[in-house]
């Protein structure tokens, strides 16, 4: 579908058949800065003039009659569109040109693939799935620009694009994660600036908001009875209801596969590359938990998931789907979100049961140091922890009760 008027163009075809050259090279305007260049020669030109962050531009588009004017009117529009889009038209016609070169390896999108190779090898399926999301999606822009040929100002107009429409946060988290491709760029010899870098400071600062958690022992209750009353599917439901149960990290409930779980030890046993901190975890499971997830069996064993994808049973649930099963049963996300329940079984847990910080730490898979400055291995003080989540399980299901 066209974006430019046609009523507005000037040119008609049969009467630049008839066009003869002058001593001076003449232009003949076709409206929105297209237009037919002749030489005294006799060649003729289709030429598109534009700005790009405030720079005067031309951009080549195809010899006449090679090209006629119709073709020429749809290279144009879309140079228009990528201009639109704030993509530089002379970059992409580069990049397509090098797009079977060894300069394609020098694009901003096969930099960040390397980079993404590289460095997020050991890191959590989430880290990076989050890291492609910022690099491919948000930065889309960039994908097929030369490393080396981007600037801080072209770089700022694409954040602060991110930035008008409201997620602040994820302007800085783009420009963050840019910064690590452009360094990795410059030490592979590829780039010799980092704009990404330039930058820290230019985009307007998110408000600090930390994640709702239900503190209150009567609304919790009600959350937790409402929760168990849901409507959802009975994957997303479970998914909700041991949310708070083990109060881990929720894109690792969600990640939580069969062979992870020794229903006979009662434990979850998390291994290192899943968890934030790289270091393997165990979750013990009180006996509400083993029967919630037993549940699941006839309907996921036969895959690698508990918590399989509505999509597939190849990859696990979304990250989205016990947050919108929340929303579903009308709690805002300032009242209850995922990761909240890890506030709230880290307040309640110390100040209404009185287990020790240091135990509910290390249940939270935080870094805990001994008095000698050693971090606790993952076995430390594992039967308190067990007795500490069994409690944990009763007090949640007499909050229902009560």
């Amino acid at each position: 579908m066209t974006i430019l008027d046609s009523s507005r163009r000037k040119l008609v075809a049969v009467s630049l058949r008839k066009i003869k050259p002058l001593e001076k090279t003449k232009r003949y305007s076709d409206g929105y800065g297209l237009y037919l260049e002749v030489r005294p020669n006799g060649s003729k030109y289709w030429r598109y003039n534009y700005r790009f962050f405030d720079k005067q531009k031309t951009l080549s588009i195809g010899v006449y009659p090679q090209v006629s004017l119709g073709e020429a009117r749809q290279l144009h529009e879309q140079a228009y569109k990528l201009l639109m889009n704030g993509i530089d038209p002379n970059d992409a016609k580069k990049a397509e040109q090098l797009s079977d070169s060894d300069d394609a390896k020098n694009t901003f999108e096969a930099i960040s693939h390397e980079w993404l190779s590289y460095y997020m090898s050991d890191k959590s399926v989430g880290h990076k799935v989050r890291a492609e999301r910022m690099l491919f999606k948000h930065l889309a822009k960039l994908k097929n620009r030369q490393i080396a040929a981007i600037s801080a100002p072209e770089m700022l107009g694409i954040l602060r694009d991110i930035e008008s429409t409201g997620t602040i946060d994820t302007a800085h988290r783009c420009r963050a994660t840019a910064a690590q491709v452009f360094a990795y760029a410059i030490q592979t010899g590829r780039a010799n600036q980092n704009p990404a870098r330039e930058l820290i400071g230019a985009l307007k600062q998110p408000l600090v908001t930390h994640r709702a958690a239900m503190l209150d022992p009567t609304s919790l209750g009600r959350l937790l009875r409402d929760i168990d009353n849901s409507n959802a599917r009975p994957v997303t439901k479970t998914a909700m209801q041991l949310s708070p149960l083990l109060f881990q990290r929720p894109g690792e409930i969600r990640a939580m596969e069969w062979e992870e779980l020794d229903f006979d030890k009662k434990l979850w046993l998390i291994p290192a590359e899943k968890m934030k901190m790289r270091n393997a975890h165990i979750v013990p499971l009180a006996d509400q938990a083993i029967s919630l997830i037993k549940n699941l069996e006839p309907l996921t064993r036969n895959g690698r998931y508990v918590f399989p994808s509505a999509r597939g049973k190849t990859r696990c649930m979304s990250d989205a789907a016990v947050r919108t099963a929340l929303r579903d049963m009308g709690y805002s996300k300032d009242e209850v979100t995922p990761h909240g329940f890890r506030a709230t079984a880290r307040t309640l847990l110390d100040e209404v049961l009185g287990f020790r910080v240091d135990w509910i730490e290390q249940q939270l898979a935080h870094t805990v140091k001994d008095v000698n400055g050693r971090a606790y291995n993952r076995t430390k003080h594992l039967d308190q922890r067990i007795e500490m989540m069994q409690a944990w399980a009763d007090y949640l299901d007499s909050l229902k009760t009560n």
